[in-house]
């Protein structure tokens, strides 16, 4: 009976081996639940005493071959410029902890990683850094588009605030062409790959065109009672000190609201590489979040260079702008005043009155404020960083009452509000009013207009 039993272990050891070389031989891995489940209660020690050569990872022991395997194909990958996901190389058994742990054996990838020639995110995607910086420079150009203005916002998840956008086309060779060649190698994902998702690859065929708006105001009164103002100067010092830091940290909030977020960037980021929605790869936890995340910090440092850079070359030519413009308003305003004392002669015929006042209205004053609202609106654009191309002839330029409106609400609030008085008092019957309201304009601008009656 003893023997009996010895020879049936015997048998049972014979044939686990037998199993156990025969699917590690034609699959080059086998996972520790298999060993399990022929009673082998240590797979590790029991794999590696049988196949030294072998490589142990989180739950799969795996030969060599296959980490040679995924090293070349992900090196294929970063020599093309493109991003490869490991873990869709590798049979459905595999867990991202055994992807991460194989990527960490292949030597390539490991040497791509310490010249900062790749980054890994999520485990087991691998983007070279050429692809990042393509990624980078076109969300950087987009920013570059962006202006500010007070006009109606969607306010994105994070602390950007961008305008409604529409998609145009944009080309990238590096991209589309990344996009190609990655295409041909998503040909070799296994069968059994279920869920897991394709091998990465690039693209640049839809990128949006915004124009940022919602420049902040925020306005601030202070009252002080006269116990208030009997404050000894320990009181006082320490209530600027207060006011100082307030001011200070509001400025740096405003700063703050017009960089980027990181849901933002993930947009942006899904947009350009459309690859990462059709093969499922949407998880913000998984790639999207950690990449933007690795972007924002240069994308804000770029975008904020560039900026500045164009805010420099702007400074003259808004200074231009303002100087004829002031040239323009001195020399319509006079003629708008001779018109103005003309029609005191018609005060006793009012049907007269009222037919020249709109007439004055919709001509001379028109034209006036449609320069004005021109030229206001290229000097807001330009002091906001944005590349506006000089108009031939901003004397010739005639705005419709709805144009008139959406670049008044566009300043701004405290200049919309005496644009938008200047607008509704053309649609009225009075000049008197309408050149009150201009003057506020003005004055609201930088530009006050000389009065008749001064020398």
């Amino acid at each position: 009976m003893t023997s009996t039993f010895y020879v049936t272990q015997q048998v049972f050891a014979v044939a686990q081996k037998e199993f156990v070389d025969s699917f590690f031989s034609q699959n080059s891995f086998i996972t520790y639940e298999a060993l399990h489940k022929l009673g082998i209660p240590q797979p590790i020690q029991f794999l590696q005493s049988r196949y030294p050569d072998g490589k142990p990872l989180v739950t799969t022991f795996v030969h060599p071959s296959m980490i040679e395997m995924l090293d070349a194909a992900t090196e294929d990958a970063l020599d093309r410029g493109s991003w490869s996901d490991s873990l869709s190389l590798l049979p459905s058994s595999f867990t991202p902890q055994d992807a991460s742990k194989m990527l960490s054996l292949c030597q390539s990838v490991q040497n791509a990683l310490k010249s900062n020639k790749a980054h890994i995110f999520g485990d087991f995607y691998v983007l070279s850094s050429s692809f990042i910086k393509d990624i980078c420079d076109h969300i950087v150009k987009e920013l570059e588009t962006l202006g500010v203005s007070g006009s109606a916002v969607t306010t994105m998840p994070g602390d950007f605030q961008v305008p409604n956008e529409a998609k145009v086309g944009h080309d990238s060779t590096r991209l589309n062409e990344s996009n190609e060649m990655a295409s041909d190698g998503g040909a070799n994902r296994h069968a059994d790959k279920g869920s897991k998702k394709k091998k990465g690859k690039a693209t640049g065929n839809a990128v949006a065109n915004l124009s940022e708006s919602g420049a902040d105001n925020q306005e601030q009164t202070l009252t002080k009672s006269k116990k208030s103002q009997k404050r000894g100067k320990d009181t006082s010092s320490q209530t600027s000190d207060s006011k100082t830091g307030s001011r200070k940290e509001s400025l740096k909030m405003k700063e703050d609201n017009r960089s980027p977020s990181e849901e933002w960037i993930m947009q942006k980021i899904t947009t350009l590489v459309t690859d990462f929605k059709e093969q499922g790869v949407d998880d913000p936890e998984s790639i999207l979040r950690p990449l933007a995340n690795h972007l924002r910090p240069t994308i804000i440092s770029s975008w904020m260079d560039k900026k500045k850079a164009l805010l420099t070359n702007n400074a003259e030519r808004m200074k231009r702008l303002l100087d004829n413009l002031q040239k323009k308003l001195d020399e319509s305003f006079l003629n708008m005043q001779l018109y103005e004392k003309a029609l005191e002669l018609f005060e006793d015929d009012q049907s007269t009155s009222v037919v020249l006042h709109r007439h004055l209205l919709r001509t001379v004053a028109a034209s006036m404020v449609d320069i004005l609202l021109h030229n206001l609106d290229e000097h807001n654009k330009l002091k906001n960083g944005l590349d506006v191309q000089e108009a031939p002839n901003s004397e010739s330029v005639s705005l419709s009452p709805g144009d008139r409106t959406a670049i008044s609400e566009s300043f701004p609030r405290a200049l919309a509000n005496k644009a938008l008085a200047v607008v509704e008092a053309l649609e009225g019957k009075s000049v008197e009013i309408f050149m009150a309201a201009l003057r506020m304009v003005t004055e609201e601008s930088g530009l006050p207009l000389k009065s008749l009656t001064r020398n």
